[in-house]
């Protein structure tokens, strides 16, 4: 570019071609220059006047590389040389002295986190990948709580198990994750169970569930909620609703409550990420009939009522083809 610059520039002008292809003018100057050119004439760069000798630099090298000094910092040897009496250089000049000998460097030790590799998942059907969490629900006082965990089918929408307990517990979770592979039918090597980095769904009861029936585990990295948005979209829909309480007086109030809102949200509730679907219709294959009766319905009302549409045809919403986790 600066090239095109400075071609167009014997034409135009410098500041014309620079404003044309919206080169930088200092950049064009640096560039162009003669001294900057390749296999132009270099000057060396001149030494500033308050510059350390070589002398100076050595003497600076040989004070801190004394055995007393060995593990005090340039503050140190600063403070200790003017208690006797002594100034060599300034703090910043040790710093800049041992820093052009790689010298200056972290000694303490350093937490080395690993990395954790963002999760990618694809359902193109229902059963392929689930998702599951578990959230608080507030109980009748202050500081009690019940715990709901919840398996969310993330292709169709579909809550395929739930629980309300009275503590996290890996053995329930292992047990509510068992009752729900079995309800439907996975077999090994069908199913990806995704989760966050929770106690439970690290845990080694869980590890082994999943080892056995064969269903691959992921999970989210840690502190990205976006890595579970499924669960936690799922949890903001519940604790939104109008029917909601404060608190919970009991945990049997705490179940009817949640046995009442997953049979809505499962058979009644048209989620707007699957086209206006209720969960249940697009797990169970409902959802291709029902389109094509909403198509039928929407033909008609075009043929009655043309210039309503403005003589464009609508559509139902179309059916998701995919769910991802983190798509590409």
């Amino acid at each position: 570019m600066i090239a095109a610059a400075a071609s167009l520039a014997d034409t135009v002008g410098k500041k014309a071609a620079c404003q044309a292809l919206a080169v930088p003018r200092a950049t064009f100057y640096r560039h162009t220059t003669e001294k900057s050119r390749p296999g132009g004439n270099q000057s060396p760069r001149p030494v500033p006047p308050l510059a350390l000798s070589p002398q100076e630099r050595q003497k600076v090298l040989d004070v801190a590389h004394e055995e007393r000094f060995w593990d005090s910092s340039p503050y140190q040897i600063y403070a200790t040389l003017l208690d006797e009496g002594r100034y060599i250089a300034s703090i910043s000049t040790f710093y800049r002295v041992l820093a052009a000998n790689q010298e200056v460097c972290e000694r303490r030790k350093q937490v080395s986190r690993p990395r954790y590799q963002k999760p990618e998942l694809l359902a193109t059907g229902p059963n392929e990948v689930w998702s599951w969490d578990i959230t608080k629900l507030k109980g009748p006082a202050k500081w009690t709580y019940f715990y709901l965990y919840v398996i969310i089918d993330i292709f169709s929408r579909y809550v395929v198990g739930w629980m309300v307990a009275h503590r996290e517990s890996a053995a329930l979770a292992k047990r509510l994750i068992a009752d729900s592979c079995e309800k439907q039918q996975i077999t090994r090597e069908q199913l990806t169970l995704h989760a966050d980095r929770g106690s439970s769904m690290k845990s080694k009861l869980v590890a082994h569930l999943l080892s056995d029936l064969g269903v691959t585990k992921t999970h989210s990295r840690p502190h990205v909620s976006n890595d579970n948005p499924y669960s936690e979209a799922q949890f903001k829909t519940m604790k939104y609703s109008p029917a909601f309480p404060e608190r919970f007086g009991s945990i049997q109030d705490a179940r009817a409550f949640c046995r009442q809102f997953f049979g809505w949200y499962n058979s009644v509730h048209r989620h707007s990420g699957i086209a206006l679907m209720t969960p249940e219709q697009v797990h169970y294959g409902l959802a291709e009939e029902i389109q094509k009766q909403r198509a039928a319905v929407l033909e008609s009302a075009f043929k009655e009522h043309k210039k309503r549409f403005k003589g464009k045809m609508p559509e139902p919403l179309p059916l998701p083809k995919a769910a991802w986790i983190n798509k590409p």
